[in-house]
């Protein structure tokens, strides 16, 4: 199944506070933490959805494996 792509302008949108889903992207995929509870309201600890982690990622205390459990929604436009 091919996904769809986002705009950056349309990933701000999921947010958790503009639109009900919340989204961020990662290495150019878009995932859908909406139901972690570690990302209730749009936050998680000092990052916030609806943006690009790719970079932000590098001074997480987790690797990037921990997007393995949440589901691939689309790619981001660049």
């Amino acid at each position: 199944m091919e996904l769809p792509s986002y705009t950056k302008q349309q990933l701000a949108l999921r947010n958790g506070q503009d639109k009900p889903q919340i989204w961020v992207a990662y290495k150019g995929f878009i995932y859908d933490v909406t139901e972690s509870r570690l990302w209730k309201n749009g936050k998680h600890y000092e990052h916030w959805a609806g943006q690009d982690l790719t970079e932000e990622l590098a001074d997480a205390p987790h690797t990037d494996a921990v997007f393995e459990k949440f589901e691939k929604v689309g790619l981001l436009k660049v």
